[in-house]
């Protein structure tokens, strides 16, 4: 536990903590990477280049200040960092790294009003929380190596095929190249990739498992992203996969992570899933997972899109109406015969009205991705429907607080 007079400390300080915190993490990020390079290979950079590493952490930094006294709150927000961290290899002597470079950016940022007794209480309170994100990720690492099939670290798979699924998105088959069993996985998770990319180093790349466990492959499906400079990371990795990758090829695997799964009582009542765009992946898992474990549901599936030329997996969302499913296709921009041909339904953007008249808004859980906008659209349209947060989940890169105003952990 925390000394008292570290709760106070930490108290006192977090108004301007807060008020600093991006400079602080953009400074904290220059010098980890420039101190201890060897670090910079587990940090996204499209996510540097963009800024929202730098938010995110400061997001952390500022709610876990917010609630030195009562840090339980947080448990779910940790759960997200271990999770992340567990994807991409981070192992307890990482720690003292990142908190040597954040107490030095602090110093930094905040000059002579960092006191020696303010040192020592965010030394003391970066290392407790370290230590339940080092115990956490210690229980996740020993599941994933002893679940059946299971491995920690990568492992090698064979793109077993290549499959176009509309004008920008793709998926990939991937079966273990060693032959063995595939572990089992929450509908909802994650699987890292590692690409060696010929020309730009870069770090691994999360994706998640468009397809539902119990299968005899892994699935992962990803979006071209645009190119915008030769020399920027945004769309590296996905430009990559799409151009250079094909049947027969190799990849490396970390092993299925992530907290954004259909929690036990969520199955037992209605459920509602909100994708947009290449969000989907995610609830498309759990929304073929739940139809195949005969939940009683009933489970309602939305799918945001621009028009039918981007859209994937159209045939899918089909299967799972034709199973019970209640699908409902919304294009913003819709194509001359996209409406009529039945390829939507709606053309427009998701509201409250819509949701109040399509879900059973007073008693469901609510799963939801998809780009920052469509998020923010859609939490504030639950918000507005009297949604309490515990039947609300999303998974989301970045400050929590950009789509609810509320501040909570995020990962770094």
């Amino acid at each position: 536990m925390l000394r008292p007079e570290t709760i106070e400390i930490i108290k006192a300080i977090t108004p301007a903590v807060a008020a600093n915190a991006e400079a602080i993490t953009r400074r904290f990020y220059q010098r980890m990477f420039a101190g201890d390079p060897q670090v910079q290979a587990y940090f996204n950079q499209a996510h540097q280049h963009s800024g929202g590493q730098q938010r995110a952490l400061a997001g952390a930094i500022c709610a876990y200040f917010s609630h030195i006294d009562n840090p339980a709150v947080l448990g779910e927000a940790i759960e997200l960092i271990a999770q992340k961290h567990c994807s991409l290899g981070i192992q307890p002597e990482h720690y003292p790294i990142v908190g040597k470079h954040l107490l030095a950016a602090i110093g930094d940022v905040m000059g002579d009003a960092v006191t020696d007794e303010i040192v020592a209480a965010v030394t003391e309170a970066y290392g407790f929380l370290a230590q339940v994100c080092i115990d956490r990720e210690a229980a996740i690492y020993r599941e994933q190596r002893e679940a059946p099939g299971g491995w920690n670290g990568y492992r090698t798979f064979v793109v077993d095929r290549k499959v176009p699924e509309s004008d920008l998105v793709t998926s990939f088959y991937l079966r273990p190249a060693d032959g063995g069993p595939l572990p089992p996985f929450q509908a909802g998770q994650y699987v890292t990739v590692k690409v060696d990319h010929p020309i730009t180093p870069t770090s691994p790349r999360n994706y998640s498992l468009s397809d539902r466990p119990g299968l005899d492959h892994f699935r992962i499906s990803v979006k071209r992203e645009p190119r915008l400079a030769a020399d920027a990371p945004d769309g590296l990795i996905s430009n990559y996969l799409h151009d250079e990758v094909r049947a027969g090829d190799e990849l490396e695997l970390g092993p299925p992570c992530g907290e954004f799964t259909v929690p036990d009582e969520a199955a037992r009542g209605p459920i509602v899933l909100l994708a947009g765009g290449i969000g989907v992946t995610p609830l498309l898992a759990m929304a073929k997972d739940l139809v195949h474990r005969g939940v009683a549901g009933p489970i309602h599936f939305l799918h945001a899109a621009r028009n039918s030329r981007v859209q994937p997996f159209a045939d899918e969302l089909r299967e799972l109406a034709a199973s019970g499913v209640h699908v409902h296709v919304l294009f913003d921009a819709a194509l001359a015969d996209d409406l009529e041909s039945g390829r939507c339904h709606r053309v427009g953007f998701l509201d409250a009205d819509f949701l109040r008249d399509w879900a059973p808004c007073d008693r469901a859980s609510f799963f939801f991705c998809g780009p920052k906008p469509f998020m923010q659209a859609t939490y504030t349209a639950l918000k507005e429907l009297g949604v309490d947060d515990d039947r609300i989940r999303f998974e989301f890169f970045g400050p929590r607080q950009e789509i609810v105003a509320a501040p909570a952990l995020a990962s770094t």
